[in-house]
């Protein structure tokens, strides 16, 4: 049974915009002067684009919010995160380890 993989398209280009594009989308938003939909199509994005945007201005505010693309400090990353990838070079470590082992014990007589 195979599985249905979505691939993306290697060309496809993935757009970005600027912290004060997405600031001024959700401004519009909010005003209510004009449906989510036509905005969206006014300003060439998705609609559900203008909803995540807003979602995320509203959980983290103005000065959080957008602060663009990379991996989070390693101050802000989460606990759990951090000890996910602390177990994985662990186990890495172990594994390694094992086959050293196994190695050298076939060696001797």
């Amino acid at each position: 049974m195979e599985k249905n993989v979505r691939k993306q398209n290697p060309e496809r280009e993935r757009n970005r915009y600027s912290k004060e594009f997405k600031l001024e989308a959700v401004r519009l938003l909010e005003l209510g002067q004009k449906p989510a939909t036509e905005l969206a199509l006014e300003l060439g994005i998705a609609r559900n684009q203008l909803y995540k945007w807003q979602a995320q201005l509203s959980k983290v505010g103005k000065e959080q919010a957008f602060h663009g693309p990379g991996r989070k400090p390693e101050d802000e990353r989460s606990e759990n995160e951090r000890l996910r990838a602390e177990l994985k070079r662990m186990t890495e470590e172990r594994d390694i380890l094992k086959k050293a082992a196994a190695y050298f014990a076939r060696e001797l007589p």
